[in-house]
């Protein structure tokens, strides 16, 4: 997180930046610790619910390092490495068959890194896996791969969609070159017209494209030529996402060069920090052209198929992840390998990784476990900052208390104009979603928020 330890009331957090962090999970991997006592997955699974489960693979391999990127992936691995990673995620399935017990798969998603830098046979080698051995039916489920422009290829393509993929989704920041380059992420706008058309060409449902506001140099006119490029492709789904510049990422570095403290999100512009105007400019552009906006980030086009396969609630059902970072949900307990952005770092734990034997995978060693309070705290994060919003009722009955009296701070979006009018929902309005990045570190717990702050480690 951005901003762990920024005090005060939301509307002191609001005047200091709209941009603190991103809340797609709670609490954040940088609150994770090594666990006291490793916890046996079997026992801990046999008392979830396993009848809506989220399977994530997580590849962290690319082909280059954006100069924004602090996920958990390197650049360039060696060939033997990203072989034998294939058959450690498979062993790790064979383990996890024998310790999820009964469970049914709603969604399934590739991530990363880039999951399309593995071969066309690696990438079929790990959904016949997911199918063979965990037992998800591909065809019937919802199923999403993470892309970039350079490693789509039509074999590719061609594998994902046949084994049940229906969405891709493909990373592009900026159509501008100039922008491109301040972004420290060289690409060519025919790269990305020739990937867009090996996905079409490969018949997936949808098609989602990932967009950055606040690069260097960037203007609304700017921005929203690179919206209209990503447009003529008709993309079912597109992604603005603020530019973050943090702490050991390569904009990062360069910002501890000019003398800027790294984990603080800036924008080099020199009119400063234009985020907001570019934010408010895109939205109300993409509304205009008939998108409909779901959460701060995400828009989908009118002619976007609409959701099937067994439904999942992120706030209720469960994750398990596969593969070295991939973090797995349950309602007591988050774990995961351990986290790292720089390259040796992450080397490192890639390594140990792929030196476990399967008894290592019965256990989960790092993680964060939730108490009564951070379960709550969870819900209310993660339903609050996505369409429909909270649900006061649904809330009472999973937790059997008051929203607003369990979290009196709440109150705080009404008085602050954040919030529909009039709804039975707790649903942000048009202001509340512009400060969806300051709401969610907001409602954060003292604990993580000390735990980010210890950890050095940003969103």
């Amino acid at each position: 997180m951005n901003h762990p330890a920024t005090p005060g009331t939301l509307a002191q957090r609001m005047r200091h930046t709209p941009y603190q962090a991103y809340s797609y999970s709670y609490p954040h991997k940088a609150a994770y610790r090594a666990l006291a006592q490793p916890a046996s997955l079997e026992q801990l699974w046999a008392a979830q619910d396993r009848s809506a489960l989220f399977a994530y693979i997580h590849i962290p391999f690319c082909e280059m390092r954006c100069g924004f990127c602090n996920l958990f992936a390197m650049a360039r691995p060696h060939p033997e490495m990203v072989e034998r990673y294939v058959a450690q995620v498979v062993q790790q399935m064979r383990v996890l068959d024998k310790v999820l017990g009964a469970r049914r798969f709603a969604r399934f998603a590739l991530g990363g890194g880039t999951p399309t830098f593995l071969s066309a046979a690696q990438l079929q080698t790990l959904l016949e896996g997911a199918r063979d051995i965990l037992g998800i039916d591909l065809q019937a489920t919802p199923a999403g791969i993470e892309a970039s422009p350079e490693t789509v290829t039509p074999e590719r393509m061609a594998v994902c969609r046949s084994m049940g993929i229906d969405r891709v989704s493909l990373g592009i920041q900026s159509f501008a070159a100039g922008e491109m380059r301040s972004l420290a992420r060289p690409q060519q706008n025919e790269v990305v017209t020739r990937a867009i058309g090996h996905i079409r060409a490969a018949g997936f449902p949808t098609l989602n494209l990932d967009l950055i506001y606040g690069i260097g140099g960037q203007t609304v006119e700017s921005l929203l030529a690179s919206i209209d490029s990503a447009l003529a492709f008709s993309p079912e789904e597109l992604y603005l996402y603020p530019l973050y510049v943090r702490q050991h990422t390569g904009l990062g570095k360069i910002a501890n060069r000019k003398g800027v403290a790294s984990f603080d999100p800036i924008v080099l512009n020199q009119e400063g920090d234009s985020r907001m105007q570019l934010y408010e400019a895109a939205r109300d552009h993409l509304r205009a052209r008939g998108y409909v906006q779901v959460s701060m980030r995400m828009f989908r086009a009118p002619h976007a198929p609409s959701e099937s396969g067994p439904s999942y609630c992120c706030q209720n059902d469960g994750m398990v992840g596969l593969g070295t970072g991939a973090r797995s949900y349950t309602r007591d307990l988050h774990y995961s390998t351990d986290y790292a952005v720089e390259r040796v770092d992450t080397i490192g734990i890639i390594d140990n990784y792929l030196a476990l034997d399967a008894d290592s995978f019965t256990h989960a060693q790092h993680g964060f476990a939730l108490d009564f309070d951070e379960q709550r705290r969870r819900y209310v994060i993660q339903s609050l900052l996505t369409d429909p919003g909270l649900d006061p009722a649904a809330y009472t009955q999973r937790f059997g208390g008051d929203c607003m009296q369990d979290l009196p701070q709440l109150r705080e979006l009404g008085e602050l104009g954040l919030l529909e009018e009039g709804a039975a929902m707790l649903r942000l309005n048009d202001r509340g979603y512009a400060y969806a990045d300051t709401i969610g570190p907001w409602l954060a717990s003292e604990n993580v928020r000390l735990l980010m702050a210890d950890g050095g480690t940003t969103c």
